[in-house]
Formats: structure tokens, C-alpha cells, sequence
């Protein structure tokens, strides 16, 4: 079966279990990996399925030199930061409840699209999903406990990833959405921007000395007895097919199903993320966290039918105009 054959169902599912399994995938390249060396190996080697698909569809970047500012920006925001700044949470806290902090970017989009986007319609539904999500991640930070809750600092770090992919689909539409022609241009500009950035921010890291290896690609085991090959297969998964196949499929889905129902993927990750966490991992996640996470999940439904409220209201507006 070719994938242009692909049932744009069967790619959703695929995205949910890929993205939702990213989180797990970062923890097991902890074992020999440093954060940076994470993100990096990820984003390179997702740049080269997606240049190389791109390639071979007969597609070409964009040209234009404001067009690559954007994506500098876009770049960091989508890929640079959210994917560092998870790995370096994994560090603190379980795959699960990094997973369940990415579940804040829908709320975080919803929060910064009411700032800086004028035109946008602020429903209800939307709103109500804003408040349920801050409820949740209070919830799951839980201020008033002592022992039990997580180590606020590496969940304020997944917090801090998923509020970044919020920032950069939000410049993307102000900015970039004008530059996009369509199939895997963007997607791919994107990530040979962020490559660009991570091997440099790698190389850096790793010549001020804050590393302790002998080059930035030097591999180092977190426990002995250990084997380097399971962690540099599990990232280089998550870069090929997580971010690579992933970001092509996303599109598919979109083109085929819409953008309500692409971006849907973005509620059950977590599910994911949290049920791999602890059935493989055998992590631990209290009650307190799950309270907190319904509260996110709820939120991030509600932003769904918010947007959706949205879209219909405007298609009715402009239908009434004309």
C-alpha cells in the first residue's frame, strides 16, 4: 500500500502513539545521552527525512530572506527549546508527568492568541478551558504538600516546553503563514533552522566545559553495566519517525480532516505519555497528579470545541457580509 493510500485515520493514530511515546523514548536516551545531545541528534536527523521527502516531491525551501528570519524564530519555539527543555525535565521528573506538560499547549496557544492576535473570538468555551487548565497544573504542582509533590522545577521546565509551542504556532500565524506554500517547505525550513541552532548550541555547551566529554557527540553512561545502543536507537527513532514521518503525517491529517481534527492529536499524547510511563517504566503518579490532569485534559477538550465555536461563528459572519 503506498502512503498516498494511507487512511488519513490510520495517520492520526499513528501520530497519538508516536508523539505520545516521544516522552518515554527521551528517557530511556537519558541513560547515555545529555539533554542537548537529545534535541539535537532529534531535530538533525528529523531534517534529513523531511529535506529528503521534500527532495524527492520535488519541493524547494523558501527563498525568501524574511521568510528565514521567521523560521529562525519559528524554529526555536517549535524544536530548540521545547525539545531541550524536555529532556532537561526528564531529568526531574517521570516521563508521564513531562508528558502531562505538554498538555498545556493548547492553553498556552489560547492565552497568547488572545494577546497578540486582534482578531481572534474569545468563547466561552475557550475561556472556561483556560481557567480548568491553570486549576490542573496547580493541582498537580500541589503547593501545599510537602513530600508528594513533583519537583516543581522539572515540571516547570515540561510546563515551559509545551508554553513554547504555544509561542510558536502564535508567530507562525502572525508571521510566518504568508511565507508557506504549501506541502513540507516550511516544516522543512523549520528544522534545518533548528539543527542549525542545537549544533551550535551543543558545540558551545560542550566547549565551555559544562559536558565533561571529550566532543559534543561523545556518549556517556548514566548507570554502568549499561550499552549506549538502546539510547542512540531510541532517539534516533524519535528524530525519524517522531519528528521526520510525523511532521509529514500531521499535514496529511490536516489536508485530509482539517485542522480541528489534526490538532486533536495534542489530548490524548499525554494519555499516551502517562500510561507508557508507568506500565514500561514502572513510574509512579499519585492521585493528586491525575486530579490535576483531568483538570488539563478538560481544558484542552474545552479549547477544542471553543475553536471549532469559533471557526463556525466567523464562516457565519462572513457569509452574512456577502
Amino acid at each position: 500500500m503506498s502512503a498516498t493510500r494511507v487512511p488519513w485515520q490510520v495517520k492520526w493514530i499513528g501520530l497519538v502513539l508516536i508523539w505520545g511515546s516521544s516522552f518515554l523514548l527521551m528517557k530511556v536516551g537519558l541513560d547515555a545521552l545529555a539533554p542537548l545531545q537529545i534535541s539535537t541528534l532529534r531535530v538533525v536527523s528529523g531534517a534529513v527525512v523531511v529535506v529528503t521527502l521534500l527532495h524527492l516531491g520535488r519541493g524547494r525551501l523558501p527563498s525568501e530572506r524574511r521568510a528565514w528570519l521567521h523560521l529562525q524564530v519559528v524554529g526555536f519555539f517549535l524544536c530548540t527549546a521545547p525539545f531541550t527543555l524536555f529532556a532537561l525535565g526528564e531529568t526531574r521528573v517521570s516521563s508521564a508527568l513531562a508528558g502531562i506538560g505538554n498538555a498545556v499547549t493548547p492553553i498556552a496557544t489560547v492565552v497568547l492568541t488572545m494577546l497578540f492576535v486582534r482578531d481572534e473570538h474569545y468563547s466561552l468555551p475557550r475561556l472556561a478551558g483556560v481557567v480548568l487548565g491553570f486549576v490542573g497544573v496547580v493541582v498537580i504542582m500541589q503547593p501545599w504538600a510537602v513530600h508528594e509533590r513533583p519537583d516543581l522545577l522539572g515540571f516547570a521546565m515540561t510546563l515551559a516546553a509545551g508554553t513554547c509551542y504555544g509561542i510558536g504556532w502564535t508567530w507562525h500565524r502572525l508571521h510566518l503563514k504568508r511565507y508557506d506554500p504549501g506541502g513540507l517547505s516550511v516544516p522543512a525550513g523549520q528544522l534545518v533552522s533548528a539543527s542549525g541552532q542545537l549544533v551550535l548550541l551543543l558545540t558551545a555547551w560542550w566547549a565551555l566545559g559544562g559536558s565533561g566529554l571529550s566532543a559534543p557527540w561523545s556518549a556517556h553512561l548514566a548507570r554502568p553495566g549499561g550499552s549506549v545502543l538502546w539510547p542512540l536507537l531510541g532517539v534516533l527513532v524519535l528524530g525519524t519517525v517522531g519528528t521526520g514521518w510525523a511532521f509529514t503525517a500531521q499535514f496529511d491529517v490536516v489536508r485530509a480532516a482539517g485542522a480541528t481534527v489534526g490538532t486533536s492529536v495534542t489530548y490524548l499524547i499525554p494519555v499516551v505519555s502517562v500510561l507508557l510511563g508507568v506500565l514500561v517504566l514502572d513510574e509512579h503518579v499519585t492521585a493528586w497528579t491525575l486530579v490535576g490532569f483531568a483538570f488539563v485534559l478538560s481544558g484542552a477538550v474545552l479549547i477544542g470545541l471553543g475553536n471549532r465555536w469559533a471557526t463556525s461563528h466567523a464562516a457565519r459572519r462572513a457569509a452574512r457580509i456577502h
